[in-house]
């Protein structure tokens, strides 16, 4: 959801449960002709990865969804600073400083 959508006092419920959310490390996303499903999951070390939570867009609220995100993220940058991401040698992440 835009920042836009959020402002235009969209009235959603949300329960207990669901507001406290799942931590997810990484997401496996397929598709096909009429969805996307987008699986969240935990790779935690010395642990089997697993999916924590999938959600099933429309091809539309798909291309919603990332549009969103990415002016989100911009929008992130802006307040905190570039998000760096790891450079991958020989399969281990490294952080630039």
């Amino acid at each position: 959801m835009s920042e836009n959508q959020q402002n235009e006092g969209l009235n959603i419920e949300l329960n207990e449960l669901v507001a406290q959310g799942v931590y997810a490390t990484g997401a496996i996303i397929n598709h096909s002709p009429s969805e996307f499903v987008v699986d969240f999951v935990q790779f935690l070390p010395g642990a089997r990865p697993s999916v924590k939570s999938r959600i099933i867009l429309s091809p539309l609220q798909a291309k919603q969804l990332s549009q969103s995100l990415a002016e989100n993220v911009v929008n992130f940058e802006k307040s905190f600073g570039e998000i760096k991401e790891p450079q991958v040698n020989n399969g281990t992440a490294a952080y630039e400083a």
